[in-house]
């Protein structure tokens, strides 16, 4: 178990893309994005006044970009307004009101600001997750002398994989590997090989739930406990991960393939253009003889 003197940080990332929570509430009306922000609210509540040293953030990926909800450049000016001792005529702790209350008002204003383009649909996952890291690092600086602190990521995972990412993701999953920082997935629709390879590399836990709606329980269930905690539970059995490399093109899973020299890009088939980089190689060409040209013999 973990000492009170321990910090415990843990940063949430949630999948806020829009057309994939458009299509979700035309196929379940009763699981939208604000149901599953609910969720993880219950869930940071829930991490918060467990010890008095946990910390939390809680970093919203768009397809646009990356928005921190929690805490955000309004968290210190919600605790000095009236809204503190507004929260407590419900019986629910201060703190906690103004801070769901300011979660709910960063994601309305991320959605209303932002226009998605049709070239411009997949999240971006990979840029939240680094900017996890980065946070993380920044509050391991101003620890004070003496104090430790345990970091893990907790990525609630909704619209598919982006062939795209695959080397930013990579890069983030060694450089959390390296730090010792955990990295969990809560998946909300089909697998993710790439969080499946995170959750594997870094000693995670994945798991892709079989009942949305139930998404509260599962996250209080299997991702509320720490490292420490986990070891004594009964959790899900953990999946298998298949590290067979999938390709840009077709996003197949391969054994064999063509690599780009420039960007590490994998295809199953021959280009002698890379789509991601845009790089041309040169194909070598077999040489052609020439023809040893033949001395004519003069007569004498």
């Amino acid at each position: 178990m973990a000492s009170e003197d321990e910090i415990s940080l843990l940063v949430i990332v949630v999948d806020v893309n829009p057309i994939w929570w458009g299509q979700q509430a035309q196929k379940e009306p009763q699981f939208t994005l604000s149901k599953c922000l609910d969720a993880v609210m219950v869930m940071a509540n829930s991490h918060l006044v467990m010890t008095r040293t946990n910390k939390l953030a809680i970093i919203a990926s768009h397809c646009q970009e990356s928005h921190f909800l929690y805490p955000s450049k309004h968290w210190k000016a919600g605790l000095a307004g009236d809204d503190v001792s507004s929260g407590s005529s419900d019986g629910k702790y201060e703190l906690l009101s103004v801070a769901n209350d300011l979660i709910a008002e960063e994601i309305r204003n991320l959605m209303a600001r932002t226009q998605v383009r049709g070239h411009q649909t997949d999240t971006l996952l990979a840029g939240s997750l680094a900017k996890a890291l980065c946070y993380i690092h920044r509050v391991s600086k101003e620890l004070e002398a003496g104090q430790d602190m345990k970091s893990r990521i907790l990525v609630v995972k909704a619209a598919d994989d982006c062939a795209l990412q695959y080397m930013n993701f990579m890069n983030v999953i060694f450089a959390a590997q390296k730090q010792n920082i955990l990295i969990d997935a809560c998946v909300l629709d089909s697998d993710s090989g790439l969080l499946q390879q995170a959750c594997d590399i870094t000693g995670g836990l994945y798991l892709r739930i079989p009942q949305k709606t139930a998404l509260a329980q599962y996250l209080l269930w299997v991702f509320l406990p720490d490292a420490d905690q986990r070891s004594q539970l009964v959790l899900p059995p953990p999946v298998h991960v298949d590290y067979r490399a999938a390709c840009f093109c077709h996003r197949n899973l391969i054994e064999i393939g063509y690599v780009c020299s420039v960007c590490l890009s994998i295809f199953c088939n021959f280009s002698p253009i890379c789509t991601t980089c845009e790089t041309a190689f040169k194909i070598p060409l077999p040489q052609m003889m020439k023809p040893k040209k033949r001395k004519l013999k003069t007569a004498i």
